[in-house]
């Protein structure tokens, strides 16, 4: 993320100026439209939809997917983009004037503070649906009853939102103006979260990728605030020390529970085949495919985080190289001062 630079002068109506300035009002306009909608008689189903979709027959407890489910995740991103904007105003961006972070800091400190705020409602939200479900009291729930098209709600909002906020993560890189050496990266991990939170939902894996989810939050979550902490006191580093170790234990259970739910439950799970209207995709080809996209994923970041913690050991080693060369040099220019006193008594 940029740093955004308040001037006094109004820049032109619809200019990219100005659409960055004012894009929280602007998209809280557009939000009320729909809630608008709810007021009135005229068109109250179609509003409520586009907020949560309940199919009509079963409209007790359990709700299904379907394409209406594309209005209600754009009506969600626009409320991420929102609650995004309030926490840069009225929380990051006075810590950041008190502090005076450098351009860099300033960035990393707007992400982190962003993403731990999202990483520790999600945590909590998730944490909560599996325990009221008892997902975690046993884990042949994971794939026991496959295909799982009927959701509970909380399960059913908990993905529409997590596809809502990381799908506002793509104007957010205009919006805040993110430099242009940042946005391939923050467009990767964006790309993968939608791509397997859409495929858990889509797929019915929803149990497994709750699971997975709320693993992968917690560890992310650690690292943000690690990194917070660093940035108020750069002596403290433990955090980071515990995430790591945390980091490699996550992509193990990862993988671990992946091939125990695909590889081996649903592989003998009763229904087998590929049934469209049942939501039923417990064939082969998807199981391979769904196993084959988690391990690449986790390849991959084991990857970049043996990168990133080869580029602290160098930066590491640099930094007690320059303090083992200045302390010589420092007793050094001591020592000629003594020995100049000394000629001149």
């Amino acid at each position: 993320m940029g740093i955004r630079k308040k001037t006094n002068k109004n820049p032109p109506v619809l200019s990219h100026e100005f659409v960055i300035q004012n894009h929280a009002d602007i998209v809280s306009c557009v939000a009320m439209v729909f809630l608008l909608g709810l007021m009135f008689e005229v068109s109250p189903h179609v509003e409520w939809v586009l907020i949560v979709e309940a199919p009509e027959e079963t409209a007790v407890n359990y709700f299904h997917h379907g394409i209406k489910d594309l209005a209600t995740i754009f009506f969600y991103m626009l409320v991420a983009i929102i609650m995004h904007a309030i926490i840069q105003e009225y929380v990051l961006d006075k810590i950041n004037r008190k502090k005076h972070f450098s351009k860099t800091k300033h960035s990393k400190f707007n992400e982190s503070g962003q993403l731990s705020a999202f990483y520790l409602f999600s945590f909590g939200w998730g944490t909560s649906i599996l325990l009221s479900e008892n997902f975690l009291s046993n884990p042949v729930n994971l794939w026991e009853g496959y295909p799982h098209a009927l959701m509970p709600f909380q399960m059913k909002f908990y993905f529409i939102c997590q596809l809502g906020y990381w799908l506002h993560a793509l104007p957010e890189l205009y919006f805040q103006k993110t430099k242009k050496e940042d946005i391939p990266r923050q467009l990767v991990y964006v790309f993968l979260y939608l791509v397997h939170i859409a495929g858990a939902y889509i797929l019915n894996l929803n149990r497994l990728g709750l699971v997975l989810l709320v693993l992968h939050y917690f560890i992310e979550l650690l690292f943000h605030v690690s990194r917070l902490v660093y940035f108020s006191n750069e002596n403290r580093q433990m955090g980071f020390t515990i995430w790591a170790v945390l980091f490699v234990l996550g992509r193990l259970l990862t993988l671990s529970l992946s091939v125990l739910t695909v590889g081996f439950g649903l592989s003998t799970a009763e229904n087998q085949g590929f049934d469209l209207a049942a939501g039923n995709f417990n064939v082969l080809f998807v199981r391979i495919t769904v196993l084959a996209a988690i391990c690449l994923t986790q390849a991959f970041m084991m990857w970049k985080f043996i990168n990133f913690q080869l580029r602290r050991w160098r930066e590491h080693a640099q930094a007690q190289t320059l303090k083992k060369k200045q302390v010589p040099a420092k007793s050094k220019s001591k020592k000629d001062k003594g020995e100049g006193k000394s000629t001149m008594i």
